[in-house]
């Protein structure tokens, strides 16, 4: 396929239209620089207008059908529901309380790490869903649809409490518990419910003494949120963030408001019935041209706040094509919506991003062309937007983020050039790069400090006028050449070192399976120019989990560390893993192994009744203040600093029954 990127696009092919919108004249695009400064997307100014609208798009789909009017939604009134009154959470006395050697480095962002930070999030202070998570001298386990409280206050490792993370006397059947996020006492599990149809938010209260006990449950209707790639849920100070997704595909022959996001606290006896709209037609957003009767999705933001007995949310939404990609800075949250380039009109935009400012302004968009492969492709920062795209991605939902990219481009705009939908980003904002016609192979990409660093996962060479073994690093900011780092591995995980990057990959061969592998690290100076500093290579290994959270670096100071990885022999028959490595001075070194039990690779009946599958991993490495950790499936492994390496203290089995099965 021609290459968007790369292409002469003419003046005629900037001013297209993706897809005009369905009973409205047509609005021709315009270059960014003539879209008003401050401008926004309109509203739908009524559910009237909403469903008319609505209506006439997707008359092709389904015979027309008249429905009772609409029952008001207030625009502005935040839904509130009232779980029974909670017993008010004793304060934990150790709770954030930390060292800087908790912090994490990430680039921009002014909010500040909080002190219980052990997750690799992508921006610092906006933290992300994960499987563990530290608040105060306790560490919260999710796992196979329960969770666990670990006590590793003065010099204990104990498991306290654990608990099902689903609301006693309710059927969890078809739901997957996925994430959890901790804010001042409250633990928040995220799930999505199959048999219900949409995203579960339940929320625990940590008590004093490490006891977990359940508050309430609440059910948001959406679609699926899943991606291999990012988490659904994002928390900044007690306010709790989260993407979702609703297609619309059926409104037309469904009744409206059984398609539109909606919220209940869940009870006994609940019933669809309870759900109540949290998003009224004044808070859906669209830009003229950008709806297509056959491929149309409503991509929701909902915020929370936990501070208090009741949970408040409030939600927008804009209007776009299904395929998606999100990211949430420290101000907004940015949905990317693409559809299928147009063959014959290849200098069309086929996407837009959209801008959601997450003081509750109304949004903002730009039309585009291509697609990020997942949230680590954007970087806000300094008034500028920077996305590394791919002119045949397909965003990230479910595997799309692994499926194919196309031809490279890093496409950079100022935020004052996002506007009223009408807009497009010039041609000379996008920056062709290296790597084109890549098809079959993981995109993997980090900004770091100024820098922009990307490299594509695999297990083979050169294929295909691809070559895996070699990364690619420019200062996105600047019109420098790119500089080409050649490996001896495939780059499948790009990460930081405080202001330096690392490049994770096996060097496996694909045309001979029986080979063995190795793990390699590979450490990058980004200075003055790219260049690569340190190697160390692990044999017979592959990564356990190649997720983003799966990852760990603690500096000790500017130029010296120590990081972790799940690691499991490439041949399947041991045990998972903590690999530990020195960083001194970009030089990388073995610092030691946290492994699970002899016995904790057999089958335990730990009597999983939900979540059964570990889709979000179950390893992680943990360092809280200066103490370190393994978390591997049900044990949690201490590790103690013996000359320069990391070897066993002591570890704690907090499986529900420890009971192996025969």
């Amino acid at each position: 396929m021609k290459s968007l990127f790369a292409a002469t696009l003419s003046a005629a092919a900037l001013l297209a239209l993706a897809a005009p919108t369905a009973g409205r004249a047509a609005t021709p695009a315009r270059p960014a620089a003539a879209a008003a400064a401050g401008k926004t997307l309109k509203p739908f100014a009524s559910e009237r207008e909403f469903r008319r609208a609505m209506t006439r798009l997707l008359a092709s789909n389904g015979p027309r059908r008249h429905y009772p009017p609409p029952v008001p939604v207030a625009a502005d009134t935040p839904v509130a529901l009232a779980p029974p009154a909670p017993p008010v959470p004793v304060p934990l006395a150790a709770a954030n309380e930390g060292t800087t050697l908790d912090r994490i480095q990430v680039t921009g962002s002014r909010i500040p790490a909080p002190a219980d930070a052990i997750t690799n999030v992508q921006t610092q202070g906006v933290d992300e869903g994960d499987i563990v998570k530290k608040q105060g001298d306790y560490l919260i386990v999710l796992r196979r649809g329960r969770l666990f409280s670990v006590d590793t206050g003065g010099d204990r490792l104990r498991a306290v409490s654990s608990i099902d993370a689903f609301a006693p006397g309710s059927d969890p059947s078809d739901t997957w518990y996925d994430e959890m996020l901790v804010a001042d006492g409250t633990v928040v599990v995220i799930g999505y419910s199959y048999d219900r149809g949409g995203t579960e938010i339940g929320l625990f209260d940590l008590q004093a003494e490490g006891g977990l006990r359940y508050r309430a449950t609440y059910q948001l209707r959406s679609s699926d949120y899943y991606s291999t790639r990012n988490y659904a849920s994002r928390l900044i100070g007690k306010t709790l963030i989260f993407y979702a997704p609703m297609s619309l595909e059926d409104y037309a022959t469904d009744r409206p408001d059984a398609r539109m996001p909606a919220l209940r606290h869940w009870r006994s006896g609940a019933t669809p019935a309870d759900f109540r709209r949290i998003l009224p037609a004044t808070a859906i957003y669209t830009a003229p041209g950008l709806l297509d009767p056959n491929d149309v999705a409503l991509h929701a933001v909902t915020q929370c706040e936990l501070g208090g007995a009741r949970m408040r949310c409030r939600s927008s939404a804009v209007l776009g094509p299904d395929s998606r990609t999100f990211y949430v800075s420290e101000d907004a949250v940015y949905v990317w919506a693409s559809r299928d380039p147009d063959p014959d009109h290849p200098g069309r935009p086929n996407a837009a991003v959209f801008r959601m400012p997450l003081d509750g302004r109304a949004p903002s968009a730009l039309r585009a062309s291509g697609s990020p492969v997942d949230q680590m492709s954007f970087l806000q920062r300094d008034g500028w937007l920077n996305v590394l795209v791919g002119n045949d991605a397909e965003g990230e939902a479910m595997w799309a983020s692994r499926t194919r990219t196309g031809d490279l481009a890093l496409l950079r705009v100022r935020l004052s050039e996002f506007g009223d939908g009408r807009g497009i980003a010039r041609r000379a904002a996008y920056r062709p790069l290296p790597q084109a016609n890549a098809y079959d192979y993981d995109l993997n990409a980090r900004f770091i400090g100024d820098w922009l660093v990307f490299g594509f996962g695999g297990y083979s060479g050169e294929q295909d006028g691809v070559d895996v073994k070699r990364a690619h690093a420019l200062r996105y900011a600047r019109r420098e050449p790119v500089s080409t780092l050649r490996l001896a591995h495939a780059v499948e995980r790009v990460d930081a070192l405080g202001q330096d990057a690392i490049l994770i990959g096996t060097d496996r061969d694909e045309e001979d399976s029986s080979s063995a592998s190795s793990l390699h690290f590979t450490s990058v100076r980004l200075g003055a120019a790219a260049r690569i500093a340190g190697h160390y290579a692990q044999a017979g290994a592959v990564q356990g989990d190649d997720r983003t959270h799966g990852f760990f670096y603690r500096p000790e100071d500017a130029d010296n560390g120590l990081l972790g990885l799940p690691v499991v022999a490439d041949d399947g028959d041991s045990g998972a893993r903590v690999l530990f490595l020195r960083n001194r001075r970009l030089d990388l070194s073995a610092a030691g192994a946290l492994a699970s039990s002899a016995d904790a690779g057999q089958r335990r009946d730990d009597g999983c009744v939900v979540s059964c599958v570990d889709w979000y991993g179950d390893a992680r490495p943990i360092f809280a203040g200066t103490r370190v950790y393994a978390l591997l499936g049900y044990e949690l492994v201490e590790g103690r600093r013996d000359g320069g390496r990391i070897v066993e203290r002591r570890r704690v089995d907090f499986s529900p029954r420890a009971k192996i099965a025969r």
